[in-house]
């Protein structure tokens, strides 16, 4: 142990002696560490980032989404003839558009879904006693609570009765009870939505939602939404579907796709859907896509041939969007191990001057007593060394620049002691390895000749 102590003694002399060189060639091992460990921890991020969306989102999940077709370009350059015969070929395709009669259908037909529940969004300012905020009223089942795991921090959910007779009540986001009822609790006091006054009954707790989960998957910011049972919003606030069926003036006098559009018309009125996406849960998550083509199939039917909805899988979604990000870890995965293999090289060049630089050394050393074994452990171990000293400060640079990565965009960026230790051995092995070639050169060095070098 003794003899093994002497040969690191040995070496961080002859490190402190060339302080300069032994800096510049351990900064190659220090940018490939910290290379390895920002990398490791973007992919261990993005990971983390993908699970978070997916259990938010819902794994077991199947989202019908409502979309109003645009007419072709062409619809506008045909004679009054052809239009006419056109209007009687869509009138065979005419589309009821996404409403409950789909959900119910689908709740009947299919036999693997253990929740459903519709969604009908509108936008609008929230009001309570003179202060406003802008946010959501999304009309719902309490079904929906189950499907997205959303917990009651205060209240209750909707009775059966609020929901069969529309009831005014509505359950909020933890964004709208700290906006409008921060001094007090919101249970039992009412605030104003589309010109209607809903009781608050519930208040949900605070969910993770990010900027990409709601722009990318089209995800609500429950934060900052209140909840009402559908048939409320259906019945009290605003049934599109009614909105579009009464006799509107159409100034092109024409039908579109089977249905009426106001040129001049805003949003609403040329949505013809009741619904704005049906939300499913699947008992068993390996029918996933089989349960979304056998929906896609009734409602292809009941909607006449018409594609005005979208069957969307989030987590077949979520699945691509991790294997794009394991593909773009492994490309940065690769470049870090460039960056320690070019800093292994460097310890090689270095080592192989710095033999060349002390064989006059090794011929003393040889001549009063060393072996082969000693000379060769000696320049190993300050190879070694080298690897260690730039190891361990790669270590820190790579906690700081992931920290930075953090803090300057919207990446996640997840440092683990696994990701700590696999880059501190890779730099220690490095030194080794790129250490041996040296050290076996200077090992085999002639004693006599060494110490007759100039």
């Amino acid at each position: 142990m003794k003899r093994y102590l002497h040969d690191i003694e040995i070496a961080l002399e002859a490190l402190q002696a060339n302080k300069l060189k032994s800096a510049l060639t351990a900064l190659g091992i220090l940018f490939g560490v910290a290379a390895v460990i920002s990398m490791l921890a973007i992919g261990r991020g993005a990971k983390q980032e993908i699970l978070d969306q997916m259990e938010l989102i819902g794994a077991s999940n199947i989202i019908v989404e409502s979309y109003v077709p645009e007419p072709s370009a062409e619809e506008g350059d045909e004679s009054s003839d052809s239009q006419q015969s056109r209007e009687r070929k869509d009138n065979k395709r005419f589309s009821p558009g996404l409403d409950m009669q789909d959900l119910r259908s689908l709740r009947t037909i299919i036999p693997n879904l253990e929740h459903t529940s519709p969604e009908v969004i509108l936008h609008s300012n929230i009001i309570h006693r003179g202060r406003s905020i802008r946010g959501n009223c999304i009309g719902i089942s309490n079904d929906y609570f189950d499907i997205y795991h959303f917990e009651l921090t205060r209240g209750r959910h909707f009775s059966n009765l609020q929901q069969t007779e529309g009831k005014r009540v509505c359950i909020i986001g933890s964004k709208i009870s700290s906006r409008l009822f921060s001094q007090e609790n919101p249970i039992g006091q009412y605030l104003k939505f589309g010109g209607v006054w809903l009781k608050v009954v519930g208040v949900l707790e605070k969910e993770p939602v990010t900027s990409e989960t709601i722009s990318e998957y089209g995800f609500n910011d429950v934060n900052a939404s209140i909840y009402i049972p559908d048939k409320t919003l259906i019945l009290r606030i605003k049934n599109r579907k009614l909105l579009h069926n009464k006799p509107p003036k159409v100034r092109s006098g024409r039908m579109a796709g089977g249905y009426f559009r106001l040129r001049s018309s805003g949003p609403d009125q040329d949505n013809y859907h009741q619904l704005d996406r049906i939300i499913m849960k699947v008992r068993d998550p390996g029918q996933l896509a089989t349960t979304a083509g056998l929906a896609e199939r009734i409602l292809t039917r009941r909607h006449n041939g018409m594609k005005d909805f979208r069957v969307i899988v989030p987590e077949m979604l979520l699945r691509q969007k991790q294997e794009t990000k394991e593909i773009f870890n492994f490309v940065l995965g690769a470049i870090a191990g460039i960056s320690l293999l070019v800093g292994g090289i460097g310890i090689m060049n270095i080592m192989f001057a710095t033999v060349m630089e002390r064989i006059r050394e090794i011929g003393i050393r040889m001549a009063i007593g060393a072996k082969k074994k000693d000379i060769m452990v000696q320049f190993l171990t300050e190879a070694v060394l080298i690897s260690l000293i730039g190891g361990l400060l790669g270590v820190g640079l790579g906690l700081g620049m992931s920290g930075l990565i953090e803090q300057l965009t919207d990446i996640q960026a997840r440092v683990t002691i696994g990701s700590i230790l696999v880059a501190f051995l890779v730099s220690a092995t490095v030194g080794v390895v790129f250490g041996y070639s040296p050290a076996k050169r200077a090992a085999d060095k002639d004693p006599i000749e060494s110490l007759r070098h100039e």
